[in-house]
């Protein structure tokens, strides 16, 4: 399985849920670090994703390539994080058929209506039960 995690500015996010499906999943996955800007990829990169692309255009032709794709809400908003998420990138991951795996955080003016808020760490955790329906496997 080939999972994508997207995220951008620091790449804080993104390195978290990357050592945390290392960690759970070792090498029976491959993750491919998708940053918006180099410093968030090569944080991810560090967090041993298995390949990693900057910007735009590998965003764009990248998902289309993965099973799922892991980020934030944001990851699906044109001009969020700072204006990090181009329009491109945007429409990109939300038209591929991939299995969106979205953590709702947003510094953007989006509240998601009946989404109980969690600390980054109890988010992640709550992503492992979805990659092992992803992966078929019974826990």
């Amino acid at each position: 399985m080939r999972i994508a995690v997207i995220d951008g500015q620091g790449g804080g996010i993104g390195s978290a849920v990357i050592h945390r499906l290392k960690d759970e999943y070792g090498e029976r996955i491959e993750i491919w670090a998708l940053g918006t800007n180099a410093i968030a990829t090569a944080a991810m990169m560090k967090a041993r994703a298995n390949r990693g692309a900057t910007g735009e255009n590998a965003i764009v032709r990248s998902v289309s390539r993965v099973d799922v794709i892991i980020g934030t809400i944001s990851v699906v908003m044109a001009h969020a994080m700072m204006g990090e998420m181009t329009p491109a990138m945007a429409a990109a991951v939300a038209a591929v058929p991939a299995r969106k795996l979205l953590l709702p955080l947003t510094q953007e003016s989006v509240t998601v209506v009946g989404v109980q808020k969690d600390h980054l760490p109890v988010l992640i955790n709550n992503l492992i039960p979805l990659i092992n329906e992803e992966l078929a496997i019974d826990v």
